[in-house]
C-alpha cells in the first residue's frame, strides 16, 4: 500500500480562495429570489383571506403589511419579481443559443441588475 501523507496536501480550492464571477453570483441570486418571492406571496395571500374572515383581522394584516417592516418585504418582494423575470428574459436567449460569448454575458449580467432596480422604482413611482 502507498504511504499517503494526507497532511502536507493542498486544500481543495474552494470559496473562501476563489472569487466568484458575476454570472454565478446571479445565478445563486435568482434561485434565492425565486424562493424568496415566497414571503411576499403569503403576506399578500395572509392580507386576502384576512380581508375575507373579519374587519379586526384584517386591521391586523393590514397593520402589518403597511409597516415599515412590511412595506420592506413587499419592495424587496417587488425587485425579486423583477430581478427574477430580467434574468429569466436572458435565459430565454440562452435557450436560443445566443449571448453565450463572454463580453455579451458580461454585458447582460449589468443589464439584468440595472432591470430590476429600473423596473422596481417604476412600479413604485406608478404605484
Amino acid at each position: 500500500m502507498a504511504d499517503v501523507n494526507r497532511g502536507n496536501r493542498p486544500l481543495s480550492p474552494h470559496l473562501q480562495i476563489y472569487r466568484l464571477p458575476l454570472v454565478a453570483k446571479i445565478s445563486i441570486m435568482t434561485r434565492i429570489t425565486g424562493v424568496g418571492m415566497m414571503a411576499g406571496g403569503i403576506l399578500v395571500i395572509w392580507w386576502f383571506v384576512a380581508g375575507a374572515y373579519s374587519p379586526g383581522y384584517f386591521a391586523v394584516a393590514d397593520g402589518l403589511l403597511t409597516s415599515w417592516f412590511g412595506k420592506l418585504v413587499l419592495i424587496g418582494s417587488l425587485w425579486a419579481l423583477w430581478f427574477h423575470f430580467a434574468n429569466g428574459i436572458r435565459h430565454f436567449f440562452f435557450d436560443l443559443g445566443k449571448g453565450f460569448d463572454l463580453p455579451v454575458v458580461a454585458r447582460s449580467n449589468w443589464y439584468v441588475i440595472g432591470a430590476s432596480v429600473v423596473l422596481t422604482v417604476l412600479t413604485l413611482m406608478l404605484v
